[in-house]
C-alpha cells in the first residue's frame, strides 16, 4: 500500500485521531460501533465495513485500547459463574471522597464505582458469591473505612437490561 493511499496510517502508537472537540474521528467511531456489535469480528471484516485496510484497523484498535477509550472483554453472566448476589451500594463519605474511592477501587468484589452528586457520594456495584460474602464486604471492609459515614444496599432481584452497544452517537 502506498503512503499516499487515504487509508494508510502514519501515526505514533499512542496517538488517537480526534475531532474538533477531542472526540474520536468518524472512522474510529465506526470501528468502535463494529466492536460493540461483535468484539470478536476480524480486523479484515471491520476494515471492509468502515473503508480501511486490515492493518489500519489493527493499528486504530491498538491505539483505542492503549488510550483506554475501549476495552475488549467477554461480558459474563455472574450467576452462571457462581456469583449469586449482585447489589448496588450507595455510600456516604465525610472528607476526601476520592481517597475513599481509591480504596474501594482495590476491592475485587466491586466491578463498577462512580463518584456521584446527590444523596450518595459514591455508588458501587458489587458481585459476590452469596449474602454472607456481601455482608462481610459491607460490614467488615467498607464500613470500617474511617471516612465512610453510611451505606445503603440495593439488592438486584432481576436483571432486565444490560447493554453495551449504545454506539458512539
Amino acid at each position: 500500500m502506498s503512503p499516499t493511499h487515504p487509508e494508510h496510517e502514519h501515526r505514533p502508537a499512542a496517538s488517537l485521531r480526534t475531532g474538533p472537540s477531542g472526540t474520536l474521528d468518524e472512522k474510529s467511531k465506526l470501528i468502535v460501533e463494529e466492536l460493540q456489535a461483535d468484539g470478536r469480528r476480524s480486523y479484515a471484516a471491520i476494515g471492509k465495513s468502515v473503508g480501511l485496510s486490515e492493518a489500519a484497523v489493527r493499528q486504530r484498535v491498538a491505539r483505542l485500547v492503549e488510550s483506554g477509550a475501549v476495552q475488549i472483554v467477554a461480558v459474563t453472566d455472574p450467576m452462571q459463574l457462581g456469583f449469586a448476589r449482585q447489589a448496588m451500594l450507595g455510600i456516604r463519605v465525610r472528607g476526601d471522597i476520592q481517597a475513599v474511592a481509591d480504596r474501594l477501587a482495590e476491592f475485587e468484589e466491586i466491578d463498577y464505582l462512580v463518584v456521584t452528586a446527590g444523596s450518595y457520594d459514591l455508588m458501587a456495584e458489587v458481585v459476590c458469591e452469596n449474602d454472607e460474602q456481601l455482608f462481610h464486604l459491607i460490614n467488615n471492609r467498607i464500613r470500617t473505612i474511617d471516612a465512610v459515614l453510611s451505606t445503603e444496599t440495593f439488592m438486584y432481584l432481576s436483571l432486565r437490561k444490560q447493554q453495551y452497544d449504545w454506539g458512539t452517537r
